[in-house]
């Protein structure tokens, strides 16, 4: 029987992981800040706020092009090296948008921080998952997805803050600060993850998109973020002209939805690692019930405030499961596993929004957003029940070979868990 203390060890996140979660505070404070940052930017550059707004537009597409796009071109790079240069570029790219003099030349500073962010993600989401064992998989995913919904929570209204008293780009000076301070930590923290002796290449890492597994993967993350996002992007003026409240509330709930998507992750990433398929599909499911009780309760103050709390907690506590489910469908190809993923829940944040103004454009309102958004989260839930039945009739050891054909991890070559199918 091992020790208590050595079990205790053999579950202990490491620290490196946590480095990553800081990275990925930096990186999420930049992709969402400037949410509440347009009408300044807008007068500042002498462009339209709508204008100033495509500035979000072109991170969001850099992030889907940009991470498989830098997980091919640094497929056979040493990892640590590859996240020291990209959070490099990224601090850079903020430091090129805080000193920005025309509005063309920060676009291009955001394309820039969208395509360094996209290949940080993918390529220390494969770190992360080389640096843990595989029942640690969905923890770890949890911890650097935890960073996002903290900059959600703080690092998205302190540049809000700073954006009105100190001016605009004082919010890019500030997150390009933290990127160093995430550079000194990858320094000092992360460890050589060594290469798989039989160097990658791009023709058998590309043979995970023969697996339908793996496009269920992304049919699933794609439209259980976009049905969440096709309502929040809209919350603000759901929130004033359907619920009546006064604007100064807005923020305040804003910051209730990131504090209960860091709950959600929290929850998600303790019990996702043994319930994989059962977090994936409950949590789904509860974002879809919350999103028609949103369409249907919207005029309710008090029911759109609690909703808001209670579809950030279900969209994020999904959140590790996603992530640790593509991980196990494409092992055999980790960093394109993680820029897969990356550009998955990337093509739900561009697609759900167009959705939502789509549906408003058609004359239906602020609350048929939630509406279209339970469509697309119901899609998502059939796709995960295909999954979930397709994995039950593939044998192990088709998963068993694909895996083991050359893998960067630490750790063993992943297999078809028992507990993703077993446990829902």
């Amino acid at each position: 029987m091992p020790s208590e203390a050595a079990e205790a060890e053999r579950t202990r996140m490491p620290v490196a992981v946590y480095v990553l979660g800081l990275s990925v505070f930096a990186l999420g404070t930049s992709e969402f800040m400037l949410s509440g940052l347009l009408p300044p930017i807008a007068e500042d550059m002498g462009v339209t706020i709508p204008q100033a707004g495509l500035l979000i537009s072109a991170f969001a597409i850099g992030m889907v092009v940009g991470a498989p796009l830098l997980a091919v071109a640094t497929l056979r790079l040493p990892r640590r090296t590859t996240l020291v240069s990209l959070i490099s570029l990224f601090g850079l790219g903020q430091v090129a948008g805080a000193l920005a003099p025309s509005y063309e030349l920060l676009f291009a500073s955001r394309i820039v921080s969208a395509l360094a962010c996209a290949g940080f993600w993918a390529v220390g989401a494969a770190v992360a998952i080389a640096m843990v064992e595989q029942h640690q998989r969905a923890r770890a995913m949890a911890v650097m997805i935890g960073g996002l919904s903290i900059a959600n929570v703080l690092g998205v209204p302190a540049g809000a803050f700073l954006g009105e008293h100190l001016g605009w780009r004082s919010a890019f000076w500030a997150v390009g600060a933290a990127s160093a301070v995430a550079l000194a930590g990858i320094l000092a923290l992360i460890p050589r993850i060594p290469l798989p002796a039989q160097k990658p290449r791009l023709s058998r890492e590309l043979r995970i998109y023969r697996d339908r597994q793996v496009w269920l993967s992304i049919g699933i993350t794609a439209l259980a973020a976009g049905g969440v996002f096709c309502a929040f992007s809209y919350l603000s003026p759901l929130l004033t002209d359907v619920a009546g409240l006064d604007s100064q509330w807005v923020p305040w709930i804003l910051g209730l939805f990131g504090i209960g998507a860091l709950a959600g992750t929290t929850v998600g990433g303790r019990i996702a690692d043994a319930h994989l398929f059962g977090v994936m599909l409950w949590g789904i499911t509860a974002s879809t019930v919350f999103l028609a009780a949103l369409a249907l309760l919207a005029s309710t103050a008090a029911a759109a405030i609690a909703l808001s709390f209670l579809i950030g907690f279900s969209a994020f506590f999904t959140a590790p499961a996603l992530n640790a489910r593509m991980f196990n469908v494409a092992g055999a190809a980790p960093t394109l596993a993680g820029a897969t993923t990356t550009a998955a829940f990337n093509l739900g944040n561009t697609g759900g929004p167009w959705l939502g103004g789509t549906v408003i454009d058609a004359g239906y309102g602020y609350s048929a957003t939630a509406w279209a958004g339970g469509a697309m989260t119901v899609t998502a839930i059939a796709l995960g029940i295909a999954a979930l039945r397709l994995d039950r009739r593939t044998p192990p050891p088709t998963r068993i070979v694909a895996a083991s054909s050359s893998t960067p991890t630490l750790t063993k070559a992943p297999t078809r868990s028992v507990q993703d199918s077993s446990s829902v």
